[in-house]
This record gives C-alpha cells, structure tokens and sequence, in this order.
C-alpha cells in the first residue's frame, strides 16, 4: 500500500530504536501460549515491535489520566478512574487476537497496579438462531450481523465505570454464542477491545465503537498473504477437530480434506475477502497506528498518524 500522508512510517528498524534498552519480560514458552494456532511470532518480534509499542502506550495512558483529572479540577468535582480503551481492528485471520493478548501480557507487566482486561467484540455476534431468523447466516462477520447497539452499551457502561459488566462469549469451537455464560469486566484501567469491526461505521449508528476508543491499531497485511493464513488457520482446525463431534469443524474433518479446503476458499472469497474489502479495509486510515505484515507474519513497516 502507498502510505497515507497523515501518517509516519518507519521500518522495522527504525521504530525497534525506540526502546534499545528495554529488557524483554517473556519466555519462548510463554510466547507459545499466546500464538494463535498459525502466527508466527518470535521474542524478537515482542523486541522489535511490541516493546517500542507498550513505551507508545505509556506516554498515551498517562496522558490520557492526567487529562481525566485536569477536567475534574476544572469542573471543580471529584476525579474518577475512566477506562483507557485500545481498539485492535483486521481481518479475520491476520493475527488480532496475538496481537491482543500480547499487549494484555506486556502491559499487566509494565504498567504495575493497572488493572488491564481483554475482550473480543466476538461476543456481540447475533447467535447463530438469531442470524437464521433474520436470514444472515451466509452475512455472518459483516457489520449487520452484529449487535452494535449492545456493543455500543457495554462500552458505554465501561466508560461509566460501572463497578461489574458482563458481556456474551463466542466459541470458534461451536462457532456460536455459548449460552448463558459470560465474560465479566470489573474496574479496568485499561480494556483492550479486538474484532473486525473496532474502527467501522454502521450507518444505522450515531455512535460508534471507535468513539470509545483512546488509541486503535490496524494489523494489515496483503489479502492474498491473509488468504494463505487463513486456509493454514482452517487446516490446523480441521487436525483438532476430527475426534470431537461437538466440533464445528468436524464435519469438514471427516468428509474429505480436499472437500474441506475447497469449502474453506470459498468461504474466504465469498464472505471473507469481501468483508474485507467492502467494510473492513476502508477503516484502515482511521486507527492511530497501522501494524503492517508480510510474509510469514512479520512486521516490516510501522505507521503512526501525525494528528
């Protein structure tokens, strides 16, 4: 991609300057429990890229804190914890979700005595009943098949600071909503907020999920390397899921490999890739920070918007 003019780019090297100095808190075994079942992420990657990020983020939160009591000083009313959100928004399959709960790990380290809380806007999908009802199975991913006006109320009530909140679960595994169980959000300092459409603007909105945000980040990569993840993705699914009936996956699993495969590519043409292009990819010039990947997963190139 050609980079936008409201935005500083720097190369891998140029942004690992940054922090030359920081010690890294993660083991190779710890990395591991992050991934994503086909990122390839090394500790050198967290050097490079990650830690530069976390000293980024210090300088927003506490910036963002001391803006939070300087209105309270003069409004002349008492000062009170409001959550720094982070959006992390892309498309399926180019590595959000490590993304996500690497940040979540860095910063549990760095910023000492911060609460810090990850949750997907996953949750927030219609239930799988639901989508049949509205005959939106075949939409599923895109911004209508989304409940954004409860999105848009539990980010509300987070920034409220309301004491408990609970939000819906999604299962890859069942590829649904799990019924009556939640995740629960208490008190958070920092919410890291991950899903496809962090950035988008629903036309049916006035408020959007991005109004929520304090900082947002874009991982972006060439459609055809995601293309090449995401049938890794669903292979490695598929070697998971051929003991377990209960499995979405299983019955790709036991069909035929090949018969799976070509399901899966045209899933990724006909619902993916054009999610991608119609309604994801058009938000990429909104987030603060656009993480760009090559092959491999690996980070070549940095853009930070100038205002």
């Amino acid at each position: 991609m050609s980079d936008p003019i409201n935005y500083n780019a720097f190369t891998r090297a140029q942004w690992r300057a940054f922090s030359d100095d920081a010690t890294l808190p993660l083991t190779q075994e710890s990395l591991r429990q992050i991934k994503a079942f086909n990122d390839r992420i090394s500790l050198q990657d967290v050097q490079d890229i990650y830690i530069p990020l976390i000293h980024l983020l210090r300088l927003e939160f506490d910036h963002y804190q001391q803006l939070q009591q300087d209105k309270a000083h003069f409004l002349q009313r008492p000062a009170h914890r409001v959550p720094f959100i982070i959006g992390i928004a892309g498309s399926v399959a180019v590595g959000k979700s490590t993304t996500a709960r690497l940040l979540e790990v860095l910063l549990n380290h760095y910023f000492e005595g911060q609460r810090i809380q990850l949750i997907t806007t996953d949750g927030f999908l219609y239930s799988n009943e639901e989508l049949k009802k509205r005959n939106l199975m075949a939409r599923k991913g895109f911004p209508e098949s989304y409940d954004m006006a409860g999105l848009i109320q539990f980010l509300n009530n987070v920034k409220a600071g309301q004491p408990l909140i609970k939000a819906p679960v999604y299962s890859h595994k069942i590829y649904d909503i799990v019924p009556e169980q939640f995740e629960y959000i208490v008190h958070p300092d920092v919410l890291i907020v991950e899903g496809i459409n962090t950035l988008q603007l629903p036309t049916n909105e006035q408020i959007y999920v991005s109004d929520f945000t304090d900082f947002s980040l874009y991982v972006d990569a060439d459609p055809g390397l995601i293309e090449d993840w995401f049938l890794e993705r669903f292979d490695l699914l598929l070697n998971t899921a051929f003991q377990d009936p209960t499995n979405y996956y299983y019955p790709y699993a036991i069909g035929g490999h090949d018969r799976a495969i070509a399901k899966a590519k045209q899933v990724w043409h006909d619902i993916d890739l054009k999610n991608l292009e119609e309604y994801i990819l058009p938000t990429r010039n909104r987030a603060d920070m656009i993480i760009h990947k090559t092959f491999h997963h690996r980070v070549d190139r940095l853009l930070l918007r100038k205002y």
